[in-house]
């Protein structure tokens, strides 16, 4: 019990620590290396919208060639928005015209 408190007390004396200010990146994440990436994420929590998330992508016409794809979490965020948005764009262009005999004269 004793032995807590003291843990309680040294936690609670600690100082904060301090908040790490990020520069802007000057060059795609992508092209930074994993101990460039590491040194950048030191600090930041993985929910961060500083932080860099690396994803291995597949490649179009190869069954094993990856490539690294690296983008901070608030990049990640916008092109998933993004995608979505053209997604919902494309189906709304084709759900238009097929539903609606009008627009083909078919009526």
């Amino acid at each position: 019990m004793q032995m807590m408190a003291l843990f309680l007390l040294a936690a609670a004396a600690a100082p904060a620590p301090a908040t790490v200010e990020r520069v802007p990146l000057d060059r795609p994440a992508s092209t930074m290396t994993n101990a460039e990436i590491k040194a950048y994420n030191e600090g930041l929590a993985p929910t961060d919208a500083a932080y860099i998330k690396c994803r291995k992508i597949e490649e179009i016409g190869s069954l094993v060639k990856k490539a690294r794809v690296c983008h901070t979490n608030d990049e990640w965020k916008a092109l998933w928005v993004q995608g979505n948005q053209d997604s919902r764009d494309t189906m709304d262009a084709y759900a238009s015209k097929a539903g609606d005999c009008r627009a083909t004269d078919t009526c």
